[in-house]
């Protein structure tokens, strides 16, 4: 296969790179946490942390792990927002021979249930605020070890009030009952005198179960082993090399990590990216409160800023944010949803920075494609495959199409996941016979080798970088006892790029919009949860049956253009 895109790659940036440098993703952190002992690996809420305490404190949190006596390969589920027991726990679950179960804290019962039990983690590191959810599910699942954080753990004295602040003042803690779990500081403590015994870690054990709806409604978790994880950072590592370049030698690589560390574009292009250049990053715990992450942003000269096209839409809404220095940024990486022009127009136009857009997939660590990162404008397209990756633009019977001709986006390099965790079945739906796996993405190749993205083949909806399966939302509203059938389909929304729109036929003649979203707000993560809900007669459908989502979307996207 002629890799034509390989013309545009910037002098320095090679074709393949070696991505089996590191035995695992272990070494990788460990050589970094020697050579950087005494740099800042992270910043939250005023208080940072070196990379000789990361050290530290995940070596004693991961023999505090095997004191447990999970066997090597046991799955551990973190549930916790960007703070900074979120790395300590990343490092010491990978280090102490398990594999990481992202979980988004947000997540309703009924959503951590099948995630646990999915996974079969037998163990949880979470923070008090959401205790509450796991309480529910607990004895359904298979988990044993309950670990809590708070906020304050790892803050100090400042710790005592922020405890105080979010329990008391803001009563952000509901009640809850674990009796078994343990307290994040008393297990550190517990490890700093159990023995730890380093596992044999190879390329191929599993690092991160990370949870995608894939092309169904049902999520599964996508087993990306070391080596593809590791391969990705290597990748990102060697695309950004342009980029930094220009930076003074003494100057902080610091990240802005606001994109929420359970989600695989921040793991990689943040937490990782930054650990293997020495860098650091600023964790942003709450990015919706916009005031707040400006007023933080305000204490710093950042370096590298990846971002959904959402987050810097609301950044640059805020009076202040024009105020900022951004004389140190050499990156803004935009990924998770597509770029809108005028987004990276004005980003632009206020920080001197272009967004680079780049694409992927929790099922690729994520990067597969990006713009290279000497641009100097935007582009409007997901730029040209990373370094070791293939990308084919199919159609349906898997043969390639013509440049310039739509196709399904087909990707293989080492950042490929192993597969889908224990479903073989959805496996062998998105893998080819010569190893591509299907993204489920409709792009355009240019005879330069530029990928656009024209639609998407699934009927997922891409709420501001997340996932949203119409199977999944439609199961829970067609749970309601006023619901007769329903349809869900992605509309136009200039926040968020795309929202839910429910499509209901009543059971129940009194049923109104509001009981159809105040139900889905107790099953579905917010975000999942219908923006906008229109009743119908009935609703489009096949000779079988089947309920035609494409014809309601046209429908929509007509009278949206009207």
């Amino acid at each position: 296969m002629e890799r034509i895109w390989l013309k545009q790659y910037p002098p320095g940036v090679p074709a393949d790179i070696d991505v089996n440098q590191y035995p695992s993703l272990v070494a990788l952190l460990e050589e970094s946490f020697q050579k950087f002992r005494d740099r800042k690996a992270f910043y939250c809420m005023d208080k940072s942390m070196t990379y000789g305490e990361l050290d530290a404190m995940s070596l004693a949190l991961g023999a505090y792990l095997q004191s447990t006596g999970m066997p090597k390969g046991s799955r551990v589920a973190i549930m916790m927002p960007n703070v900074l027991q979120h790395p300590v726990a990343t490092s010491a679950v990978l280090r102490a021979g398990y594999a990481v179960v992202n979980v988004n804290p947000l997540y309703t019962p009924r959503e951590l249930e099948h995630q646990l039990k999915d996974s079969g983690a037998e163990a949880i590191i979470i923070l008090e605020n959401f205790a509450t959810t796991l309480e529910k599910v607990l004895p359904k699942t298979n988990v044993k070890h309950v670990i809590m954080g708070t906020m304050g753990d790892l803050l100090g004295f400042k710790g005592v009030i922020v405890n105080f602040v979010v329990r008391r003042v803001k009563k952000m803690v509901p009640a809850f009952s674990i009796p078994q779990a343990i307290s994040f500081n008393d297990a550190l403590a517990k490890g700093r005198s159990a023995r730890f015994t380093k596992p044999q870690l190879g390329p191929d054990d599993v690092a991160f179960l990370q949870y995608t709806g894939g092309t169904t409604g049902v999520s599964k978790g996508a087993t990306l082993l070391h080596r593809n994880i590791l391969a990705n950072v290597l990748q990102n590592d060697a695309w950004l090399q342009p980029a930094i370049e220009g930076m003074n030698k003494d100057d902080e690589f610091l990240v802005v990590c606001a994109l929420p560390l359970y989600h695989i574009f921040a793991l990689t292009a943040c937490f990782l990216l930054a650990t293997r250049a020495g860098g650091s990053n600023l964790l942003i715990p709450n990015p919706r409160d916009i005031p707040g992450f400006v007023k933080e942003l305000k204490k710093y000269k950042v370096a590298s800023f990846p971002a959904v096209n959402t987050l810097y839409n609301g950044l640059m809404q805020h009076p202040e944010f024009k105020d900022l220095d951004f004389s140190k940024l050499v990156a803004a990486n935009g990924g998770g949803m597509a770029v809108q022009k005028p987004v990276a127009e004005n980003w632009m136009k206020v920080t001197k920075t272009p967004i680079i857009e780049g694409y992927g997939l929790s099922e690729t660590s994520p990067t597969l494609t990006c713009n290279p990162a000497n641009s100097d404008r935007y582009t409007g397209s997901i730029g040209i495959p990373v370094p070791n990756t293939l990308i084919a633009i199919r159609d349906d019977d898997g043969n390639d199409v013509p440049l310039g001709e739509p196709g399904e986006i087909c990707a293989k390099g080492p950042q490929v996941m192993a597969g889908y965790w224990n479903r073989p079945d959805e496996t062998a739906k998105v893998m080819t016979a010569d190893g591509f796996f299907r993204t489920g993405d409709i792009g355009v190749m240019a005879p330069d080798g530029f990928i656009k993205i024209v639609d998407r083949k699934k009927d997922m909806i891409l709420v501001s970088g997340f996932n949203v399966f119409p199977n999944e939302v439609e199961e829970v509203i067609a749970s309601h006892p006023g619901v007769l059938e329903c349809a869900v389909i992605g509309v136009a929304d200039s926040k968020a790029g795309e929202a839910v729109k429910a499509f209901v036929v009543k059971k129940d003649p009194n049923l109104t919009a509001q009981d159809v979203l105040k139900f889905c707000a107790t099953e579905l993560t917010g975000y999942k949860v219908p923006k906008i809900v229109e009743f119908r007669t009935d609703l489009p459908k096949t000779p079988v049956g089947k309920i035609l989502r494409r014809e309601l979307r046209d429908e929509a996207q007509k009278a949206a253009a009207a």
